[in-house]
């Protein structure tokens, strides 16, 4: 093998951000316009424009959720068993909400019932809002530390709560989640629709894009002067067996900014984060959707990014016992399965975004009444 272990954990760590990034940039535009659906679409035929929009493809753009699921629990195991314990009540939430999905892409046509019909809307919007929401409380509640702790044998204690989870910041975090995503979901439904639905598609990306600027604007500052970060101080050898115990961890004011001081390069991801959004919105309003939706992506990217930076080389911090923290270096698999991890995703990862590229390149073109009109009883 060309990489030895303390590479490997490095590169799956870069593995699982791109299929962070993969599914907040495919799936993340299906909950976005989910969201948006009861209120952009005023007559039926309007929301039958909406659900056809994406009907043909979120199924396939729940590939990088599933496979960012499988990637973290066979990279991270120990990651996996602790979130899973800790979140299980907001895992099930997001569960629960994402049941509508495919429940309502396929029946809410079944029956003509106005009764019926508008259930369903309210359930894509549940399976949109719901989960866009607590994937960045998720994440709020990561950058202040997760209460958890380990024992001698490895066994893991969470002591946190439900509502505990609902704090100031990760609701925060949460805004800037769904607005950054529905934000998203916007320009892609611009670039599906024409007439009533695009004029109010540039309002929505500009509504909800000045949300997730402004958003994003405080919780840098937060997590700036406002949250204890952690820092590593003392660790075995980056090569060495995981062990999450036999290392030392402090909370520290400002310590989530010290690879930004350490590489003043990466200052570019929040500004990549906030000059994307800017020009989402100035390419939407003068009706350049596609543009915009290359604009949007690259926010995203400088989102998720800008959260890695901050927290690397942590990926589950603890609040109660700061040195059992879980970090790149002491919670990833074995040298063999790393290496399996990798040229799984050597292989597959281009094969998915060459496929998904040739089914939007199939799928191209304006979703219209008159085409849901032509095609009632094959339409969504």
């Amino acid at each position: 093998m060309i990489f030895d272990y303390e590479t490997l954990k490095l590169i799956t760590w870069l593995l699982v951000g791109v299929l962070l990034i993969g599914f907040a940039l495919m799936d993340g535009f299906d909950m976005g316009i989910g969201a948006l659906l009861p209120f952009l679409g005023k007559t039926d035929e309007e929301r039958r424009v909406i659900i056809n929009s994406i009907g043909a493809t979120w199924e396939g753009n729940q590939v990088w959720f599933v496979t960012a699921a499988g990637a973290i629990f066979a990279a991270w195991p120990i990651v996996y068993a602790v979130s899973f314990s800790g979140f299980y009540l907001a895992l099930l939430l997001t569960l629960f909400a994402l049941f509508f999905r495919p429940v309502g892409f396929d029946y809410r046509s079944k029956l003509k019932d106005p009764r019926w019909r508008s259930t369903w809307d309210w359930g894509l919007f549940v399976g949109g809002f719901v989960p866009a929401l607590i994937f960045g409380i998720a994440f709020g509640n990561l950058l202040q530390g997760v209460p958890f702790h380990f024992d001698d044998e490895l066994r893991a204690f969470y002591t946190g709560s439900f509502l505990a989870l609902l704090n100031p910041f990760a609701l925060l975090a949460g805004v800037v989640s769904l607005s950054m995503l529905v934000m998203h979901g916007a320009v892609y439904l611009q670039i599906r629709t024409t007439d009533v639905i695009h004029e109010r598609c540039k309002k929505a990306v500009k509504l909800f894009g000045v949300i997730f600027i402004v958003s994003f604007a405080i919780a840098g500052v937060w997590i700036a002067y406002g949250i204890d970060g952690f820092k590593v101080i003392s660790m075995p050898a980056l090569d060495a067996l995981p062990n999450p115990l036999a290392k030392t961890v402090e909370i520290a004011p400002g310590a989530w900014m010290s690879n930004y001081e350490t590489y003043s390069w990466s200052m570019l991801l929040p500004a990549l984060a906030f000059v994307g959004a800017i020009i989402a919105i100035f390419w939407s309003m003068f009706n350049a959707p596609v543009l915009a939706f290359i604009a949007s992506s690259m926010s995203i990217v400088g989102v998720i990014m800008t959260v890695g930076m901050a927290m690397f080389p942590f990926v589950m911090p603890s609040s109660t016992n700061p040195s059992h923290s879980l970090i790149v270096w002491d919670s990833a698999s074995s040298y063999l399965t790393l290496t399996i991890i990798f040229w799984a995703s050597v292989i597959f990862i281009p094969i998915i975004i060459f496929y998904t590229s040739w089914v939007y390149s199939v799928l191209r073109g304006k979703i219209t009444v008159e085409h849901i009109r032509d095609n009632e009883h094959t339409s969504y």
